[in-house]
């Protein structure tokens, strides 16, 4: 099937998000986050939720249609759904002195993690009996800006990637809130703030991304020297059964999701997804979705210019490309920022979206 590609505008995209029922779409865009309607595979725009005054850098949907917002103004907002059609913003004690970088809520919806270049991630929950979000910090042993942060199928584990070169997943257990987690590959008593693993590639590039496989039994992130880094850990207290890393010739990568247990998706600079696959004994490059090298537009963009077509725009454009060829050879013009599943059938990923640096959401088949 074709991709479905959403102009939504020409401002940077800087994260999305689809309620579970794929009816409601959340966009992250300067200070502003922007919903829009998917009707019949139709984008329409609704509201325009604009309470942040900086960048904002995260949108979730939780489950249950919650949305969670966090910015470059140090703070979070959750927002309700209301009768009238208007979302209601409730302000989350983030407790942070630098910018929130990233958010994402857990896959049961009572509580989200948020990171910061304040070298914390905030776990946030609902306290009932004061009516307000308030958060637990995880600290130790961050040493620099968190980049990204993803949940584990249990809610509980919580992975996160940042500058200082490490992949790291954490307990976020939050007593009262969570129910305790069946023993795993990760560990079995888990009180919040307790490291369950700590990985890095062989570079010790920033680590953009991070993503745990559907089951959990595995790590995987990329980092900002275009490698993929899968990690399989054996047990509490236990060196690792294997940590595969894949390098790459592409771009560096800004995003990851699995769409199995041996397959996964990457996105970054090249500005077209890139599909990885593989098990403990080895992962590898498999295809690129959406290839420049198969395109139509490149096969056009490459009818033989004269040699001084060619020199004019490596004077005008600083590139060998013949004049009028500004365009790309992908459905995406510019770096993709973020991948995400978009639908899947009987457990196996069959579509992802991606938003990017060009003001595009576009719905791929893996």
């Amino acid at each position: 099937m074709a991709p479905s590609v959403h102009l939504l505008g020409h401002k940077p995209i800087a994260d999305h998000s689809f309620s579970e029922d794929r009816s409601l779409l959340a966009v992250a865009r300067e200070s502003d986050v922007e919903l829009y309607f998917n009707a019949k595979n139709r984008l329409q725009h609704g509201l325009t939720l604009t309470d942040h005054d900086k960048t904002v850098t995260g949108v979730d949907i939780s489950k249950d249609g919650r949305i969670v917002t966090c910015s470059q103004d140090r703070n979070a907002l959750v927002w309700e759904p209301q009768a009238d059609g208007t979302w209601k913003p409730t302000l989350v004690l983030l407790r942070i002195n630098r910018a929130a970088t990233f958010v994402r809520w857990s896959p049961d919806g009572q509580k989200f993690a948020v990171g910061s270049g304040a070298r914390v991630i905030a776990v946030c929950y609902f306290e009932q009996e004061n009516d307000w979000w308030i958060s637990k910090h995880i600290k130790k042993p961050i040493r620099s800006t968190i980049l990204s942060v993803a949940w584990h199928p249990n809610s509980v584990l919580l992975a996160a990637g940042s500058t200082d070169g490490h992949a790291r997943v954490f307990s976020g257990y939050i007593k009262g809130v969570d129910a305790k987690p069946v023993p795993s590959v990760w560990g079995e008593r888990l009180p919040i703030q307790t490291l369950c693993g700590d990985f890095t590639s062989e570079t010790g590039g920033w680590v953009q991304d991070v993503s745990f496989t559907p089951s959990g039994d595995a790590l995987g992130f990329v980092t900002h020297d275009a490698s993929v880094v899968i990690a399989y850990p054996s047990g509490p207290e236990q060196p690792p059964k294997a940590v595969l890393e894949v390098s790459t010739s592409f771009l560096p990568f800004r995003s990851l999701c699995f769409t199995s247990e041996n397959q996964l998706v990457a996105v970054g600079h090249d500005c077209h997804p890139v599909v990885f696959e593989g098990d403990e004994s080895g992962w590898q490059f498999k295809k690129s979705i959406d290839d420049p090298k198969l395109s139509t537009r490149s096969q056009d963009a490459s009818r033989e210019s004269s040699a001084l077509n060619m020199f004019k725009a490596m004077d005008l454009k600083g590139s060998e490309a013949a004049e009028g060829t500004t365009e790309l050879p992908t459905i995406h013009q510019n770096t993709i920022n973020t991948v995400r599943p978009y639908s899947s059938s009987n457990g196996v990923v069959t579509q992802i979206s991606t938003s990017g640096v060009d003001g595009r959401i576009v719905i791929f088949d893996v």
